[in-house]
């Protein structure tokens, strides 16, 4: 049951989350598409992570971070894909107040913690082609170990905030969500309390975790671009830019998506806009990132090649 009646007051003990269509046909359509994609998704990301941890030329502090930030996109799309395959095929549109709020807190965990992610590999560019020499001393393996851990607990603590905010709101009146997971935009506004200190707690904290990183990830490119500039040969511009291209493409396509997502649809914009926007960091972005490392990052490649080669009992 999702409503219950207590003291004259509708209290809502579960949501319903409207998707995308009533329609069967676009439905079906819209579940096969997303299914497939989620496969790729996941299966990318896992060859990713498999490939770094099987070779051992790949054990090096960007790989490291890769294998986070790969790791992470697994986490990140399953906590939404499936229950949204669920609410398009098989109707499952219900969730609980708790469920819906343990899915805003990872999903709002695990995109601030790519955004810390990707602050890291930016600085691990930065030294090794702003200061190559010391490089290996400065970039060792517990720095590294340090920086993806602090990475993942500051943002689960500072997401943690806001939950506790979260929990001690009232839902109460209408129960549906137009949205295909619990976002926090929209489920704010189910709240029958007043909501301003939990929306100012939340916009301080995703600032922390978005805003900043932000910066600094432009601050270290604008060194980079500097320090390829002064390199006299082509070849040798040619070759410090390819080893942060990757990584450069990967961070224009999350800031773009969060961007689109965020700045772009006005107050006025219809939900279906915002859906839409919204599935370009939930379904589409950890689809990219595989392909992207795989295409333009010649070390994974030959990883690639060198499996492909082998023959099927290599892991024995």
């Amino acid at each position: 049951m999702v409503i219950l009646s207590r003291e004259n007051q509708t209290m809502v003990v579960g949501f319903v989350l409207q998707g995308f269509s009533s329609i069967l046909l676009l439905n079906i359509f819209l579940f096969m598409i997303f299914f497939v994609l989620y496969i790729l998704t996941i299966s990318g990301n896992i060859l990713i992570v498999l490939l770094i941890v099987f070779n051992h030329p790949l054990h090096t502090p960007m790989y490291f971070f890769l294998v986070n930030l790969s790791f992470l996109e697994v986490c990140y799309t399953s906590n939404i894909v499936p229950k949204m395959l669920l609410i398009i095929i098989a109707e499952q549109k219900t969730i609980s107040v708790a469920g819906c709020l343990a899915q805003f807190y990872f999903f709002g965990s695990l995109a601030a913690t790519e955004c810390l992610l990707l602050t890291v590999m930016s600085y691990d560019r930065y030294l090794a082609i702003c200061q190559p020499l010391r490089y290996p001393i400065l970039m060792t393996g517990s720095l590294c170990i340090r920086l993806a851990t602090g990475s993942w607990l500051c943002c689960f603590l500072l997401t943690a905030i806001t939950m506790v905010l979260l929990c001690r709101l009232t839902f109460c009146g209408r129960n549906e969500i137009d949205h295909f997971f619990c976002d926090f935009t929209p489920l704010i506004h189910l709240s029958c309390k007043d909501t301003s200190l939990t929306e100012t707690i939340a916009l301080a904290t995703s600032s922390a975790v978005t805003l900043v990183p932000f910066f600094l990830i432009t601050a270290s490119y604008s060194c980079i671009l500097t320090a390829i500039l002064r390199i006299s040969s082509g070849t040798g511009r040619r070759k410090a830019f390819s080893t942060c291209s990757s990584h450069l493409t990967v961070v224009t396509v999350f800031y773009g998506t969060l961007i689109a997502t965020y700045l772009v649809p006005s107050a006025n914009s219809s939900q279906c806009l915002r859906k839409g926007f919204s599935l370009l960091y939930t379904v589409l972005t950890p689809m990219f990132n595989p392909i992207i490392y795989s295409l333009r990052n010649r070390d994974i490649y030959e990883a690639l090649k060198k499996l492909l080669r082998k023959k099927p009992g290599f892991l024995r």
